[in-house]
């Protein structure tokens, strides 16, 4: 005899499936109520409050910086439009900065449009460029969180690359924030890291082109009239300069007291004894700054990011593991690179509270161990003595 079917052989196949995502769907519209609720709301966020809490009595990281990836990935996977996945990247954005400045980050810097993103179609640039008008408007008008942390919006990138209607919004967000002195927002936009460095060389090649006043002592019009017309000299009769005394005094030591005599007295028929116009003059009394003296800390002085801290912790998202010309001078040695699998619109204080957890412990066991290998040294060197 054959056996009995089971309830579900009975069942149509497409009411089979209804029944088994029923019970899904209703967990997780559960779960979302009792986590909006009043007191689920109010329980997180007193734990909120003492996990930022703990995390601000160690060290804490003072310029984090993101690569906002995986908008458009977001947009495909929950089958929205793209720039509603831009948008929810930007209510991301609110979550993550008052994460970073709670917990005491003064710098905070976004990677909102690469120079390479022009590359995308119009249609999806156009609306970037809204998007951006009117979350930096929104930013700057209701800006209850850049106040309440008094944290200024700076926009980094190429000015001239951005549409006249956009650069507008930039600059009255950067004005209608500019009062808030406690930590700063860089919005990146449009920017790429080659970009930056090869404005800070061209900026330096032009200041160190230009002369300066000299800052040693100011020397009186004859003094100066004599080093010229020697100069003069040596050029047109170099045997002059070995012969004379008085004018290898003068050429050579610009500093010391010029000599009573001159060229016109060596040599009185000498064609060097025309009268001096005042460029020759002026020339002689500017001096250039020394192309030897350029460091790196020149270079740091001439970026976007000049006078404030380098990158403690950056952070890409989406599980991208390279950092698309972004920060690239500002990275060092000690720069913490982390890459999360999670899309940007969904990274919450749960996702990014552990990042910077397990930076505050790297960061501790680093100057612990710096601290022992300094007591070895101490100690060895004190046995040494002894």
């Amino acid at each position: 005899m054959a056996g009995l079917a089971s309830p579900l052989a009975l069942i149509p196949p497409t009411s089979k499936g209804f029944l088994l995502v029923m019970p899904s769907m209703h967990l997780s519209q559960i779960r979302r109520w009792l986590l909006q609720s009043p007191p689920a709301e109010w329980t997180i966020r007193q734990l909120r409050e003492l996990l930022i809490g703990a995390l601000r009595q160690g060290p804490v990281p003072q310029h984090v910086a993101f690569v906002m990836d995986g908008n458009r990935r977001f947009a495909r996977m929950h089958g929205i439009e793209t720039l509603e996945g831009h948008n929810l990247g930007f209510e991301a954005l609110a979550r993550v900065l008052e994460v970073c400045y709670k917990s005491g980050v003064k710098v905070v810097t976004i990677y909102a449009f690469s120079i390479e993103n022009f590359k995308r179609s119009k249609y999806e640039v156009d609306a970037l460029m809204e998007m951006a008008k009117v979350k930096l408007s929104q930013l700057a008008q209701h800006g209850d969180l850049l106040d309440r942390y008094g944290a200024c919006i700076r926009v980094l990138g190429q000015r001239e690359l951005v549409k006249k209607d956009v650069l507008e919004a930039v600059d009255r967000a950067v004005s209608m924030t500019e009062h808030n002195k406690d930590a700063v927002l860089n919005v990146c936009f449009p920017y790429t890291s080659h970009d930056e460095i090869t404005t800070a060389i061209r900026d330096t090649v032009i200041e160190y082109s230009n002369p300066i006043r000299s800052q040693r002592r100011s020397f009186s019009e004859s003094h100066i009239a004599n080093t010229i017309r020697s100069r003069r000299l040596s050029a047109t009769n170099p045997t002059a300069r070995s012969h004379s005394p008085s004018v290898s005094a003068i050429s050579d030591a610009e500093d010391s007291v010029p000599s009573i005599s001159s060229s016109s007295t060596l040599h009185p028929d000498s064609p060097t004894d025309s009268p001096l116009n005042d460029d020759e003059i002026a020339k002689y009394r500017e001096t250039y700054p020394d192309p030897e003296t350029i460091t790196s800390e020149i270079l740091t002085d001439h970026m976007y990011t000049a006078g404030l801290p380098p990158v403690e912790l950056l952070v890409r998202t989406s599980g991208v593991e390279r950092l698309s010309d972004f920060l690239l001078w500002q990275c060092h040695e000690n720069t913490e690179i982390v890459f999360l699998k999670t899309l940007w619109p969904e990274l919450d204080l749960w996702t990014f509270l552990p990042v910077l957890v397990e930076w505050q412990w790297k960061r501790r066991k680093g100057v612990e161990r710096t601290v022992g290998i300094r007591s070895d040294t101490d100690g060895r060197s004190l046995k040494k003595d002894q």
